[in-house]
C-alpha cells in the first residue's frame, strides 16, 4: 500500500464506529499519524464510554501505526480545541482533520422537542465548527491542512422525521463552501463528503428517509453493476477521504462529493434551474398567471395532503 499520508497527522471524530472506524484505520495505513476521537456515546448521544476510541487505537497500533486515543465531546468549544490540542502536544502538528462524529434523535416536526433539536446541531454542525476553529488556527500557521466534512442526502432531498439532522447537515455544506474561501489563500482545502454506508445510524433512519436515498439512486447517469466487495460497508467511504487528505487533490478545495456505492459524483453548484424575466416588479396577479408555465412547471410536491381516514361509524347500542 502507498504512503500517500506518510508523516501526517490526522484527527478523525466520531472514528470508534462506523465509517469514521473505517477512515481512521485507512489512513493510518497510510501511513498518518492518528488522534481517534469519540464519545463513545449510543445513537441518541447517551451513555458515554472510552471503549470505542481505546479499541480502534489498539487496532491501529497492532497494525503497526500510531495512534492516540481522545475521548472528548466534539458539542463542546473547549472539547474541539482539546481534540486538536491532542494532535500537537503528541505529533507536533494537524494536517488533516475528519469530521465523522454525528448522533441521531429523530421525531417528525411537531412532536420534536428543544431538547432533541439542541443536541442534533449541537453535535453536527457546531461540533464541525468547534473542531475546525481550531485546526485551522493550527493549519494557517502551518500554511497547510486538509478538511473533510460529513453532510447528508437528508438536508438536500428530505427525510421524514429529520429536521434537526437535515438543518445541520444542510448547515455543514454552507460551512464547508465558506471555510474553503477564508481558508484556501493558507494552503488549506475543505470539502465535504455526502455518504451511504450500512452503519448502525442508517438503521435508525425512518422508513421516509431511506426512500428520500433510494430516489437519489434513481438518479444516477449511469447503472452500476454489481461488486464483489460490500460497496455500502462503512470502509468504503475511506478512499475518498484519503484522496482528500492527500497531495493529490491540493487543488479540490469547497466542493461536495456523494460517495454511493461503487460510485462518487461531484454535487453541482447550486444554479438558478429555470427562470422567468419581466425587467420590472413581478405583481402577485401576475405570479399567479405565469408561475405555472414557467418557474414552477412541472413542481410537484414531495409529501402531498391526504384525506383523514374516516371515524369508525358509532354503533347503535340497544337495551333489551
Amino acid at each position: 500500500m502507498t504512503q500517500m499520508l506518510k508523516d501526517k497527522v490526522a484527527v478523525v471524530t466520531g472514528s470508534g464506529r462506523g465509517i469514521g472506524r473505517g477512515v481512521a484505520l485507512l489512513v493510518a495505513e497510510h501511513g498518518a499519524k492518528v488522534v481517534v476521537n469519540d464519545y463513545g456515546v449510543a445513537i441518541d448521544g447517551s451513555q458515554p464510554s472510552e471503549g470505542p476510541a481505546h479499541e480502534v487505537v489498539a487496532e491501529i497500533r497492532a497494525r503497526g501505526g500510531t495512534a492516540v486515543p481522545v475521548y472528548d465531546n466534539v458539542s463542546l468549544f473547549a472539547g474541539g480545541q482539546r481534540i486538536v490540542q491532542a494532535a500537537v502536544d503528541n505529533f507536533g502538528r494537524v494536517d488533516i482533520l475528519v469530521n465523522c462524529a454525528g448522533i441521531l434523535r429523530d421525531r417528525m416536526i411537531f412532536n420534536m422537542t428543544e431538547e432533541e433539536w439542541d443536541a442534533v446541531i449541537a453535535v453536527h454542525l457546531k461540533g464541525h465548527f468547534n473542531t475546525i476553529r481550531h485546526a485551522s488556527a493550527v493549519m494557517r500557521q502551518q500554511r497547510y491542512g486538509r478538511i473533510i466534512n460529513f453532510t447528508s442526502s437528508v438536508a438536500l432531498f428530505g427525510g421524514s422525521g429529520q429536521a434537526n439532522y437535515g438543518a445541520a447537515k444542510g448547515g455543514i455544506a454552507g460551512l464547508t463552501k465558506v471555510a474553503a474561501r477564508d481558508l484556501g489563500r493558507y494552503g488549506i482545502t475543505v470539502n465535504a463528503i455526502n455518504p451511504h454506508a450500512e452503519t448502525r445510524m442508517l438503521g435508525t433512519i425512518p422508513s421516509a428517509g431511506k426512500e428520500a436515498r433510494a430516489a437519489f439512486e434513481l438518479r444516477r447517469e449511469y447503472p452500476i453493476e454489481p461488486l464483489p466487495d460490500d460497496p455500502c460497508a462503512p470502509e468504503a467511504i475511506a478512499p475518498m477521504v484519503v484522496f482528500l487528505a492527500s497531495e493529490e487533490a491540493a487543488n479540490v478545495n469547497g466542493q461536495v462529493f456523494f460517495v454511493y456505492g461503487g460510485s462518487i459524483s461531484l454535487c453541482a453548484q447550486p444554479r438558478p434551474l429555470r427562470s422567468f424575466y419581466k425587467g420590472s416588479r413581478f405583481t402577485v396577479e401576475e405570479l399567479i398567471k405565469w408561475a405555472p408555465s414557467t418557474f414552477a412547471k412541472g413542481l410537484t410536491n414531495p409529501a402531498p395532503p391526504q384525506e383523514p381516514a374516516a371515524a369508525p361509524a358509532a354503533q347503535e347500542v340497544r337495551h333489551g
